[in-house]
């Protein structure tokens, strides 16, 4: 399984780290994916990093401003935000992913999904 945590209130400009410790599964093998769902709207695949940590992937609404990483030892992955704005509100997910870590590396399918942390970035 996937957990999520690192989530929370932030003010505009300000960062978080979430984290994504897995259980269960070859860690080291898979490719990492982040979405997020903001209210109403779809879910949407926002990062990924691939199953080394060698590649990233970021969609050009979080690019610059987000870091994703990968821990084999640790069976964690993280994704550092920084710059947050009020539209990076939603529910975060980690995912271990079926496909590659390339663009539109959501199309390929999920193994597994974390159940997801809130972030909320708000005055």
């Amino acid at each position: 399984k996937l957990v999520e945590s690192g989530g929370g209130l932030v003010q505009p400009g300000g960062s978080l780290r979430l984290s994504c410790l897995t259980d269960g599964i070859t860690f080291s093998q898979y490719h990492i994916g982040w979405f997020r769902q903001a209210p109403g709207q779809e879910r949407e695949g926002i990062s990924c990093v691939s199953a080394t940590g060698g590649s990233t992937e970021y969609v050009d609404s979080v690019r610059g401003r987000f870091s994703v990483s990968k821990d084999n030892f640790r069976n964690t992955a993280y994704l550092q935000m920084n710059g947050l704005l009020p539209e990076d509100t939603g529910a975060y997910y980690c995912a271990a992913l079926r496909g590659p870590c390339s663009k539109n590396f959501a199309r390929y399918g999920i193994d597994y999904w974390g159940q997801g942390t809130q972030v909320t970035v708000s005055s």
